[in-house]
């Protein structure tokens, strides 16, 4: 994968889990997550996926996050940076920024 770009992934579905009902769908969160990394980190090129875990997983590591996903194993919304999973339930901004930090350094 091209050092200078960076793929953000969120996975979720389109009903929300139990626990979850007062936060924001998994589609608000990946939407929230896009628009605050591109304000933040402008000169880092973007791309933005959102896997709905019952439906749209196409790639083998999608399919094998949205299985785990779905057999308990994670929280949704799930969010990982370039295939490495960085947050998952309730994701917290700035734990994803340090995580956006270190790749740029690395």
């Amino acid at each position: 994968m091209d050092k200078q770009a960076l793929t953000l992934t969120v996975f979720g579905a389109e009903e929300k889990c139990a626990s979850c009902v007062h936060l924001p769908s998994a589609k608000e969160t990946f939407e929230w997550l896009e628009a605050a990394i591109s304000r933040k980190f402008p000169d880092i090129p973007l791309t933005a996926v959102y896997v709905d875990i019952e439906t749209s997983a196409t790639t083998d590591w999608q399919k094998k996050m949205a299985e785990a996903i779905q057999d308990e194993e994670y929280f949704y919304p799930l969010v990982a940076l370039n295939e490495q999973i960085v947050a998952e339930g309730n994701p917290n901004l700035k734990a994803v920024f340090a995580e956006i930090e270190k790749w740029k350094k690395s």
